[in-house]
């Protein structure tokens, strides 16, 4: 794999599902914006890598 090569996304389209299903309703643009601006706030990235790493199933001869 290339270092610069993308691991996981989320796109509009899951973000507005997510809406759908909670708001009951697709977001605006500016309320979109606002998302991408902190979504990765809100994600532990770092703890979901460690966690996989030490879990008893992982395995780098996958």
């Amino acid at each position: 794999m290339q270092e610069e090569e993308i691991i996981y996304s989320i796109n509009i389209e899951d973000v507005q599902n997510v809406a759908m299903e909670e708001l009951d309703r697709k977001l605006s643009e500016s309320e979109l914006e606002a998302i991408a601006d902190k979504i990765g706030d809100y994600i532990p990235w770092y703890e979901i890598i460690a966690e996989m790493l030490n879990s008893p199933n992982f395995t780098q001869d996958v």
